[in-house]
């Protein structure tokens, strides 16, 4: 069968002649995947060593937007990506575009509802809440909430994980700030003008977060998902660095990201054995490892299955989370092209 019409493990014959014809390809494309990202480096070195398919990792700190080009500009090359690890906004939109291959992994039917497309074009496979991290060493008391960040001696020290226009971290990351200004998903507008401000205070830092700006002390304040600003803190330790973590008092914003594979796939039966391992029991906890909250948690955590001390080790979050619609996200994304810029310009 051609690989690339697969839609479930079941078109192979199952889930052992899939990996039967991944392993013929041999190899597997990702992009955007940095390692210390919600567990990637163990979760790529588990799925090497359990299947011995060669994981060709590019360019791990791109953004989602550089990942959806990759597959436009690279339609019929063998480097094109194979899969996609993409935020919400841009899963909606790569799907409208005719980019992705419908596929249902196994555990398909435990995803929850409004977490999935329904012939699995993309699936939310993990996520968090947006959090606000600081080096302790070098911020006096760090900040608890979004109206925090706007006190002036956090002069220059406001970064976030990118721009939002292209990151979906970064785009979070204004959507949260609005929810905190009297926003809701239908209004990102409170959030560019809470930007607008933190530039206008002289607080916000245009460098983008990465270990490397944390540990040269560029970017001591930073608006990101928990479980990255999470995984900072046990990587600083050992290089004098106290990176402490909190999710904002004033604005609960989660979001999960999705897995997509290339319609034109270079090692298509590959591609799908990478979503059944990332969809598995083994990958979720392995994301559940990195501080990431896994999609099938709740099933999870009902049949027994959940790395126990994992779950425990999660930054505290109140309440259960609400989700923007596809409608409410594309408005959003909209909203932000078109004022990112001029909010923090000059």
């Amino acid at each position: 069968m051609d690989a690339k019409t697969a839609t479930s493990a079941a078109d192979f014959g199952g889930l052992d002649k899939l990996v039967e014809a991944a392993k013929k390809e041999g190899a597997l494309h990702v992009i955007a995947l940095p390692p210390d990202w919600a567990n990637y480096g163990e979760i790529i070195k588990a799925f090497e060593a359990k299947y011995g398919i060669k994981i060709e990792s590019e360019d791990p700190d791109a953004a989602s937007a550089d990942e959806i080009n990759a597959i436009k500009t690279r339609k019929g090359q063998d480097r094109a990506p194979d899969v996609v690890d993409v935020g919400q906004s841009f899963a909606l939109s790569g799907a409208k575009e005719g980019l992705f291959a419908p596929y249902k992994v196994q555990t398909f039917d435990k995803v929850p509802a409004g977490q999935k497309e329904d012939t699995g074009l993309w699936t939310n496979d993990y996520g968090g809440y947006v959090s606000i991290g600081c080096n302790a060493k070098v911020v006096k008391a760090c900040p608890t909430s979004f109206k925090d960040l706007l006190k002036p001696e956090y002069k220059g020290q406001v970064a976030m994980n990118g721009n939002p226009t292209k990151s979906g971290s970064a785009f979070a990351g204004v959507y949260a700030a609005s929810l905190s200004n009297g926003g809701s998903f239908d209004d990102i507008a409170p959030g560019l003008d809470f930007f607008k401000k933190l530039k206008a205070a002289g607080n916000y830092n245009p460098v983008e977060t990465t270990p490397a700006s944390i540990e040269k002390g560029e970017t001591p304040i930073s608006i990101d998902w928990d479980y990255n600003n999470a995984a900072y803190g046990p990587e600083m330790a050992p290089k004098g660095i106290d990176w402490k973590i909190v999710v904002p008092t004033d604005a609960q914003y989660f979001q999960l990201y999705a897995q997509a594979i290339n319609k034109d796939a270079p090692h298509p039966a590959a591609a799908r054995l990478w979503q059944e391992f990332l969809f598995s029991t083994e990958g979720q906890n392995l994301y559940l490892k990195g501080f990431a909250r896994p999609v099938l948690l709740p099933a999870m955590t009902a049949d027994g299955s959940v790395d126990k001390a994992a779950a425990e080790k999660l930054p505290p979050a109140e309440g259960t989370p609400t989700f923007p619609t596809p409608e409410q996200v594309d408005k959003a994304k909209a909203a932000l092209a078109e004022g990112w810029d001029a909010a923090v310009a000059g």
